[in-house]
């Protein structure tokens, strides 16, 4: 062998063993201060009655990267499309590229398109509260940090506003966390679909490790602790 040969040959040992070094702190780091670890919390003392009939209504939240909240609301029965996208910030139309500096104000976030007549909107910051996120991280979720990784619930009306409100007020007075509630309660403004690329990044790769790790548990702690509203 080379001396050439031999020189690649060490970098690619050295490249290899970085990677299985970070990948082992992730997972460690994960354990420690695991989001979406699920949490078995109360229904909503306040919330709407099922409709009568089908329907459509929307319902937008933010708490963390999209992929996994995204993940975790598209096995969620009675939701018919859940959407990763932008919401929060002062930018019209803004680019994955212009939110991760932090600087437009938006938070990444997901539209969940629900049947009401199927699903409370609730029963949805149930799941929100319970497997999707943690509450009680400030601009952060898991390994990501800064303001677009806050955790928001961007209320369309007052009803919406109204349960949400009830609901934090509720688990804090529970002392459901060992820590106080951070989550934002405003009004949606604005949601921008995110890039193509961005949509069911989970479920289309489920071997990437920053989905092993932090978005998959989410998924099977839905389907552990919240079995009624799971769906495959």
């Amino acid at each position: 062998m080379t001396v050439g040969a031999k020189n690649s040959a060490v970098v690619g040992q050295i490249a290899t063993l970085i990677a299985v070094l970070i990948l082992a702190a992730a997972v460690t780091w994960n354990r420690a201060h695991a989001s979406g670890s699920g949490i078995a919390l109360p229904d909503p003392a306040v919330d709407a009655p099922l409709a009568g009939k089908s329907g459509k209504q929307t319902a937008v939240v933010a708490g963390g990267c999209f992929w996994g909240i995204q993940a975790v609301f598209q096995h969620v029965k009675g939701v018919k499309d859940a959407t990763s996208g932008y919401s929060g910030g002062s930018v019209a139309s803004p680019g994955y590229e212009e939110v991760s500096t932090g600087n437009t104000g938006h938070a990444e976030s997901v539209k969940i398109t629900f049947d009401p007549s199927q699903i409370s909107y609730g029963q949805l910051l149930k799941v929100f509260f319970s497997v999707a996120h943690d509450p009680t991280q400030l601009n952060r979720q898991g390994p990501d940090t800064g303001s677009q990784y806050r955790s928001v619930i961007f209320y369309t009306d007052d009803e919406q506003k109204h349960i949400a409100e009830a609901y934090i007020s509720q688990l804090e007075q529970a002392r459901s966390f060992r820590a106080p509630i951070v989550t934002q309660v405003v009004p949606l403004n604005a949601f921008y679909a995110a890039e193509a690329y961005h949509q069911n990044y989970a479920t289309l790769h489920p071997d990437n490790p920053y989905i092993a790790i932090n978005d998959a548990p989410k998924v099977e702690h839905l389907r552990q602790q919240l079995p009624d509203l799971y769906k495959k």
